[in-house]
Formats: C-alpha cells, structure tokens, sequence
C-alpha cells in the first residue's frame, strides 16, 4: 500500500515539473518574440509608415526624428504588452488548475497571446494617427478581432522555423497597415 502512494506521489511530482516545464516555455517563447519585437522596431516603424506612403501613393517618408518616436513607442508598447500578457499567464495558470474549466486554458493563453502580438502591431500605424497608446487601447479593445486575426497568423507563421521567425514581424506589420487604411 505504501509503494503505491510513493508511486501515485512520484507521478504527481515529475507531472508538476512538466506542467512547470511547459509553461516556463510558453512565456520564454513569448518573451523572445517581443524581445524581437523590441529590437526590431526601427525597421517596423520605417515599414508601417512606408506601406502607407505606397498605399496613399504619398512621395518619400517623414523625417528621422517621427520614425524614432515612432520606434520608442513601439518598444513601448512591445514592454507593455508583454508584462500584461504575463500577468494573465500567471492567471490563466491558477484557472488551469480547476478541473473541467481548466481544460480550455491552453486555449485562452493562445488567443490571449496573439491579441496582445496584434496589438503591439496595429499600434504603429494607431500612433501615425495621432492616438495615445490609451486611445489605441480603447480602439483596439473595441475591434478585438483585428488584433487577433493579426496575432494569429504572426504566431502561426512562427511554427515554420526560419523563414517563419524572419518573415512574421513583417507579414503583420504591413497586414496591421493595410488593415486600417480608409476606402
């Protein structure tokens, strides 16, 4: 009877490292993407404005100084986001633990993630349009599909190893541009 509650204990503990494992995962895997996110803004900057100059058949960019505004905002919002994602990791990790309900954690930490990935950016162009990054905020939480639609193909495109992780930040920059430009 005892080495049967040693086993059942065993098993519980190497299951709970693996749990630990996995989401431990989950958030470097996450904290990377914004860590080229955060890295990349310049040149994210520089393709949202250029794909609207393209689509607006407007002449040559504005001037260095708007791009890196433009750039420290994004890096801004990138830590931004990644901090309230990892808050609701933390809490969609206590709802994983409640039996039934917890089952469609996986799930929600998923769509969590790629709205805050689509947020980060629909910003860059929301920030052309002279919008706060509150004022962004209440935009994007009123057409939550957008940001996770783009959210959903940067992160899916991520499962292609290398040409997934260099060519995903630029699909969702310009796919975010085009997405709200005016008729």
């Amino acid at each position: 009877m005892q080495q049967e509650e040693e086993g059942w204990l065993r098993f519980m503990f190497v299951f709970g490292q693996l749990v630990l494992h996995l989401i431990l995962m989950l958030l470097y895997f996450s904290w990377f993407k914004y860590l080229i996110l955060i890295i990349g803004s310049p040149v994210f900057a520089w393709l949202s404005e250029k794909t609207e100059a393209i689509i607006c058949h407007e002449g040559p960019g504005s001037d260095s100084k708007k791009i890196f505004l433009n750039m420290l905002r994004g890096i801004l919002v990138a830590v931004r986001n990644s901090l309230w994602q990892t808050f609701f990791i933390i809490c969609i990790l206590f709802l994983s633990l409640i039996p039934v309900i917890g089952w469609a954690s996986p799930v929600l930490a998923v769509f969590m993630e790629c709205y805050y990935f689509g947020f980060s950016m629909i910003d860059y162009t929301q920030e052309r349009r002279g919008l706060s990054i509150a004022g962004s905020g209440d935009f994007i939480n009123g057409h939550k599909g957008l940001p996770m639609g783009n959210g959903m193909i940067f992160y899916l495109m991520h499962l292609a190893l290398i040409a997934g992780w260099v060519l995903a930040p630029g699909y969702a920059i310009i796919a975010a541009t085009l997405s709200l430009q005016k008729d």
